[in-house]
């Protein structure tokens, strides 16, 4: 199997094996932009941030509480502060992703690789956990992850499951899809089992349709991945969810990451490894 390396353009991909060192790279203005973590620092957790106006903090990490697959809350900011220190003594959320997404009243208005200038005194971060953490764990295992093999950026769908609305937050569950033989995806249950604060089991397994799904060659965001005979699909919460959510909330600023360039942290990848904090605004 082949094996995509999401650095294969920087000059130095092997330096990137712990998310302090992705971070360190995203930081350098001569770093590759949009740079997609799938596969980058195995064995470290990797997070979508979410950064709101404090006045919907509290809704937002109810909101959170009350979709736990597809918003896993693994971290939540001072009001003001852009750190985590709980995933990283010197992460920094105005430089430490990829590439970001700015959206203004619920539209998509921008996606930079900074956001320094736009950081306020009232923003509080959120983190929320991603289905990457997990990958590293099946590839070990033998389980091909077919984006991965592929090269390209997991797919992922919006389905007709609705969520548990908190304040201006609702809308419907999004999830990632990776193909599977059936054997695969048994020792995939078992083993995403260990990593709850990252999507934890999958959602759904086979039929697309049961869950509103019609097309995968035409996922919501990302690739289409091949899906061979004898194979199924399966289907696991995704961290762009707050994203959709927000099409409904439409707060005059949000920021987001952009689809696949996840947040790297210093927590090993186990769920299990890390405390769910409290809500600091």
């Amino acid at each position: 199997m082949t094996q995509f390396n999401p650095l294969a353009n920087h000059p130095d991909p092997g330096s990137v094996r712990t998310g302090r060192d992705a971070r360190l790279l995203f930081r350098d203005p001569a770093s590759t932009p949009f740079l997609q973590t799938t596969g980058m620092a195995p064995g470290f957790m990797q997070a979508s941030p979410i950064i709101l106006p404090g006045e919907l903090a509290l809704d937002f990490a109810t909101f959170c509480q009350r979709n736990p697959k597809p918003c896993p809350l693994v971290a939540t900011s001072n009001r003001g502060s852009p750190t985590l220190p709980t995933l990283g003594d010197d992460l920094d959320l105005r430089s430490d992703l990829g590439g970001y997404r700015i959206w203004r009243h619920g539209e998509l208005v921008e996606e930079v690789t900074g956001i320094g200038e736009l950081w306020r005194d009232d923003f509080v971060g959120f983190a929320v956990g991603c289905s990457y953490s997990f990958e590293d764990a099946l590839v070990r295992d033998g389980i091909e992850v077919r984006h991965i093999s592929q090269g390209v950026c997991v797919p992922m769908y919006m389905t007709n499951v609705p969520l548990e609305p908190s304040g201006p937050f609702a809308g419907r569950m999004c999830v990632t899809m990776r193909p599977m033989t059936p054997r695969d995806a048994i020792r995939a249950i078992e083993i995403t089992s260990r990593f709850p604060l990252t999507h934890g089991t999958p959602v759904h397994i086979g039929d697309p349709g049961q869950i509103g799904i019609d097309d995968l060659e035409t996922p919501l965001v990302g690739d289409p991945v091949e899906v061979r005979e004898g194979e199924i699909c399966v289907f696991w919460g995704c961290s762009i969810t707050p994203q959709y959510a927000m099409l409904q909330a439409k707060p005059e600023i949000a920021i987001t990451h952009k689809p696949g360039c996840l947040l790297m942290t210093d927590v090993p990848s186990r769920g299990d490894a890390i405390d769910l904090p409290s809500l600091a605004a």
